[in-house]
């Protein structure tokens, strides 16, 4: 029985399908141009090699692990952002569009941004930037966060704005308390919010984003199988480093393989640049 009252039966499974499929991107087999695609730390490589005590094959197997696994946060961010837009009043604005909000969330009939404000102050829009986790935005995203935020205010005083985070330290509504220009800022109007009490303010259901939680693996095992998620899939990376590495003759496979992990990243740097 479907019991999700904000989103329909079809739309969910849709938008799981969606996020199923963004997945199987990161399933592909890599290459050793892809492994590189955004140009490794050798030199970190050389010292987690050492300092771990585990061979080059580990190593490289975990380092596509690692980047797949940040790939994939990317489209749990997804999941968590464009849901939005299958429930009422609320818009999931294109890239860079009505001011590169992730969601907005606009109530006609006004709404309480906080609980238990004693000024009972009503607003009819919410701007939201979504972080999946509590602890992803450094100094400096808070602070250009913060002042979009405050910009905000100034252009509509007729909103509140939203850091919303899908893992949050704990279940809050709370003032957004931060640093700009090394100064501590705060207002009533911005707020920090923990993903379910988000879900609560759009729905009008407390429950609603444990519901989403319970529902979530019913339909994902009702969409995965005929996506065919479990394709075999073999990654090149190390056989194609072993190959490179046979260029070299520095010294044994080992040295050798360094050698060609180091042209990853230094190939055009000076002394490697004479190697090619």
């Amino acid at each position: 029985m479907w019991d999700l009252d904000f989103i329909s039966e079809s739309d969910f499974e849709n938008h799981v399908r969606k996020t199923i499929e963004n997945y199987r991107e990161s399933l592909k087999t890599m290459t050793l141009k892809d492994f590189n695609k955004n140009i490794i730390d050798p030199v970190k490589f050389a010292f987690d090699k050492a300092l771990y005590g585990i061979s080059w094959q580990e190593l490289i197997n975990n380092e596509i692990t690692r980047q797949r696994d940040k790939t994939n946060n990317n489209y749990i961010g997804y999941f968590h952002q464009h849901i939005f837009k299958y429930i009422d009043k609320c818009s999931v604005p294109p890239n860079g569009k009505d001011g590169g909000w992730d969601v907005i969330f606009r109530n006609p009939d006004g709404l309480y941004f906080a609980p238990n404000d004693e000024s009972n102050e009503l607003v009819h829009t919410i701007y939201v930037e979504m972080k999946n986790k509590h602890n992803t935005m450094n100094s400096s995203s808070a602070e250009r966060t913060y002042k979009k935020m405050q910009q905000q205010l100034c252009d509509d005083d007729d909103c509140a704005c939203y850091l919303v985070e899908a893992i949050a330290n704990e279940s809050q509504n709370v003032i957004w308390e931060t640093s700009v220009e090394k100064k501590k800022v705060h207002h009533k109007r911005i707020r920090r919010v923990s993903i379910d009490q988000f879900y609560n303010i759009v729905t009008g259901q407390s429950d609603a984003f444990y519901k989403v939680c319970m529902k979530l693996p019913e339909v994902i095992a009702k969409v995965a199988p005929s996506m065919h998620t479990n394709e075999n899939f073999d990654d090149t990376v190390y056989s194609e480093l072993k190959n490179e590495a046979k260029q070299y003759k520095a010294g044994d496979e080992d040295v050798n393989l360094t050698l060609a992990m180091y042209m990853l990243g230094f190939s055009s740097y000076l002394g490697f640049n004479g190697m090619n």
